[in-house]
């Protein structure tokens, strides 16, 4: 099995479509002025989350935890021209980004960015969603399954990034971060309400798809 190799994701970002300059300078911006850059999902599983978007014709999309807004910005490309994305942001400071790059990515009419905790305002959105993206404080990884699954259509898919978090679910690690992902992980793999698929792309996509 190959090992994790910069050389080679460089090769297969040369090798995907370029997702365009608005993208390129948001990420040279994420990389300037935050203080974890490593948090942006990046082209390789942007273009992974676009085409997902585009293949299901999504038209309702939820995403969990905005951060400065590429992956937003990716899906929203991606997806049906009258849909809508509504994205949960617990840090209201990250606000300058998503206005600034959503509008240059000209996004604005279908992106529609909530803050606050995400669960208070998960509980309130419409049923009928698509496509969920959870990138956000792993601790509530599962309580923001939980709250998900009974909104996604038959056939919605749940992404969740960061689930095999640098091989540490591999380990003895007792950390917060690592248990409550394992926990999660084992949550989804247990539930049959849903298929589901481990991708083994950049930190892990847990994918599950409503029956």
């Amino acid at each position: 099995m190959l090992e994790f190799d910069p050389e080679l994701e460089k090769y297969c970002i040369i090798h995907s479509s370029h997702l365009g300059e608005v993208l390129d300078d948001l990420e040279r911006e994420t990389h300037l002025k935050t203080t974890m850059p490593r948090m942006l999902s990046g082209s390789l599983q942007g273009n992974f989350l676009k085409m997902i978007a585009s293949i299901m014709n999504a038209k309702y999309i939820v995403e969990v935890g905005t951060f400065t807004g590429y992956s937003a910005i990716c899906m929203a490309s991606g997806m049906n021209p009258g849909g809508k994305l509504i994205s949960l942001e617990v840090d209201d400071e990250l606000k300058h980004f998503h206005d600034k790059y959503i509008e240059k990515a000209g996004q604005e009419e279908k992106i529609q960015v909530l803050y606050g905790n995400a669960l208070e305002t998960l509980p309130a959105l419409d049923a009928g969603i698509d496509l969920a993206f959870i990138d956000a404080d792993k601790k509530n990884y599962s309580n923001y399954y939980d709250i998900l699954l009974p909104k996604m259509r038959s056939g919605g898919l749940i992404i969740a990034d960061n689930v095999l978090w640098s091989g540490k679910v591999l380990g003895d690690d007792q950390d917060k971060n690592t248990l409550a992902l394992k926990a999660f992980n084992d949550m989804v793999q247990a539930d049959d309400r849903v298929e589901n698929f481990m991708l083994y792309l950049r930190d892990g996509l847990m994918m599950a798809r409503k029956k």
